[in-house]
């Protein structure tokens, strides 16, 4: 067995490995790089893999940086099963089509700013459309978690619980080579322990090799009770000063907990009276793919649900779903706080709200989750002060706080105790860190070697590491 690292080496975003066996090549993850607008329309228009020779593609999660270029992969050709868990299959199935409509509305905008003379730049074309959305949604294959099962001959794959988002799966790959079984163990997306909603990571045992993410492997996170005082404190400074909040938030799971820590602070009157808006259909639709799936939740949010206490609505929360509706928020003058994807502002509402919020101080930004390098979380995380939306350079004089403790991700202590117990119930030889930038790698993997992992590599797009 031999795994091509080709998407999300030494960068968060484009997650693509391959995985040569002798029975199948196999495809774990197939996500959209995200960055420079040019280099990701370039990067994912041309997918850098040979897409004849996949035979199964294997999916870890719904973020569009794990999922988001499958489309693509269908459209150049890509005819097999795509393998996932049913929350997965069932996220996946609103955010395609959501990414999809995304990019032919933003192209549509970006032409009439362009034909105007507004924009200096060429046309843009969509990367793909709903109908190739749907196309790759007939592909999938939903398994439960804990059944193995065979994705070719000699090949098994089994799900478990990654504690990431709702879904989300670490990878068991099984493969009969020379008359034993070899194990590699890919953790997608590796969640955090004791966090609302979702369960704790499950450890695999018999891993030979792991691929593990390492986006904060050079950092740890606040506690959440931090986190809940922070996010509470910044909307009470900035409502006093009669201004907004703006929160960029992943539509899957970030925005959940979210909602879920404002419902918890409003119950405790730490929050002052401001309204609450959830301006993004997609949200709305992954909170109702949460509640068909409470199988997933740990014990507090499914007692919520026993209680009939609905656990993402409360007084003075609105959905917003209708495009009038929104563009009538982000004129809205008086305070309330605004939670809209897309999470690293590359796309979607939260781009006309920042449009029309960013250079006013009396309003707030407020980060919460991972910024990949060039985008424009990114630059906002930077605090620089002029960025440009839409294409046209804005002075940012809004107040940007960023609370990372809200991070879906494991942190620098959480990924060495996935290590470690990977190890003490394995026999693990090949340690790669994958999903990270590179100082966050080479921190992780000298804290590794320094508890004993007898190989960590740290590879770069392209390179092949055998089982």
């Amino acid at each position: 067995m031999e795994i091509e690292f080709v998407g999300a080496a030494q960068t968060v975003t484009g997650s693509m490995h391959l995985v040569r066996t002798p029975h199948a090549t196999l495809l774990l993850d197939c996500g959209l790089f995200q960055g420079h607008r040019r280099e990701s329309i370039e990067r994912n228009r041309n997918l850098p893999l040979p897409v004849k020779e996949v035979d199964a593609v294997i999916l870890s999660h719904a973020h569009i940086d794990h999922s988001g270029a499958l489309p693509l992969l269908v459209k150049q050709g890509y005819d097999g099963p795509i393998y996932a868990t049913h929350a997965t299959h069932d996220l996946c199935a609103a955010m395609l089509l959501d990414a999809a409509n995304i990019q032919e509305s933003d192209a549509r905008f970006l032409n009439k700013q362009i034909d105007r003379g507004v924009i200096d730049s060429d046309r843009v074309d969509a990367l793909y459309t709903e109908a190739d959305a749907l196309q790759a949604l007939e592909r999938f294959v939903a398994m439960p978690y804990h059944r193995s099962f065979e994705v070719a001959k000699g090949v098994r794959v089994t799900f478990f619980d990654a504690g990431h988002v709702l879904g989300s799966a670490i990878v068991a790959l099984d493969s009969e080579e020379d008359g034993r079984t070899r194990r590699l163990v890919f953790t997608g997306d590796l969640g955090r322990t004791n966090m609302p909603i979702l369960r704790d990571p499950e450890v695999v045992p018999g891993a030979e090799m792991l691929i593990t993410e390492s986006t904060y492997g050079d950092r740890l996170h606040d506690p959440i009770a931090k986190m809940d005082d922070d996010l509470a404190e910044t909307i009470r400074r900035t409502f006093a000063r009669g201004g907004k909040v703006i929160i960029p938030a992943f539509a899957l799971e970030r925005a959940q907990e979210i909602v879920f820590a404002l419902k918890a602070l409003r119950r405790s009157g730490a929050l002052p009276p401001i309204p609450v808006f959830i301006d993004s259909p997609l949200t709305a639709k992954i909170t109702e793919v949460f509640k068909m799936h409470p199988e997933c939740f740990d014990e507090e949010a499914r007692g919520m649900i026993t209680a009939h206490d609905a656990p993402f609505e409360f007084e003075g929360l609105r959905y917003i779903q209708d495009v009038e509706a929104s563009r009538e928020l982000s004129l809205r003058a008086d305070p309330a706080v605004i939670i809209s994807a897309s999470g690293m502002c590359e796309g979607g509402r939260v781009l006309h709200h920042l449009r029309t919020t960013i250079d006013d101080a009396r309003n707030t930004v407020l980060i919460v989750g991972f910024q990949a390098q060039h985008t424009l979380g990114r630059r906002l995380v930077e605090r620089r002060s002029r960025v440009r939306i839409f294409g046209m350079e804005r002075e940012r004089r809004a107040e940007v706080v960023v609370l990372n403790g809200f991070s879906a991700h494991a942190d620098r202590d959480g990924l060495l105790a996935y290590a470690r117990a990977c190890q003490e119930q394995g026999a693990v030889k090949t340690i790669a860190l994958v999903h990270g930038e590179l100082p966050a790698q080479s921190s992780l993997r000298d804290a590794l070697l320094a508890e004993g992992a007898p190989r960590v590599v740290i590879p770069v797009a392209g390179d092949r590491l055998a089982v």
